[in-house]
């Protein structure tokens, strides 16, 4: 990595109650579990990664306010909207309809602290 190179590789999430958490990205959402782990001093650190990222999320007891406002809007771009969409809904979660907004397709669900995400489907090509 050159000095001048910036990587975004995980973005905290306030939540309030970890094990649920955990349960819906995992469970229900299709995340992989990367971390659960207890350091000491009643602090308890979750990381998660969307399968094919780079980029992980992570939250947890003792490193932020569980109170602190919800993170919005977060994408995971995906090849096939509709499949994954499907997906989703049969482990739970409740998506809303796959929007076109002129060949870039949106899909919106959020987690049960209202952290939310937007499943976006690129025309083909549109990333070459």
């Amino acid at each position: 990595m050159n000095a001048t190179e910036m990587r975004l590789e995980v973005v905290p999430l306030p939540v309030s109650d970890v094990d649920a958490s955990k349960r819906f990205y995992v469970d229900c959402v299709g995340f992989n579990l990367d971390h659960d782990v207890e350091p000491g001093n009643g602090m308890r650190i979750v990381q998660l990664t969307p399968p094919g990222s780079a980029c992980s999320i992570v939250f947890g007891t003792g490193m932020g306010d569980p109170g602190a406002c919800r993170v919005k809007n977060l994408h995971l771009v995906v090849d096939g909207i509709e499949v994954v969409r499907a997906a989703l809904a049969d482990r739970g979660v409740q998506p809303s309809e796959i929007h076109d907004m002129g060949g870039v397709k949106y899909c919106y669900f959020s987690d049960p602290d209202g952290n939310s995400w937007a499943l976006q489907e690129l025309p083909r090509g549109a990333d070459s």
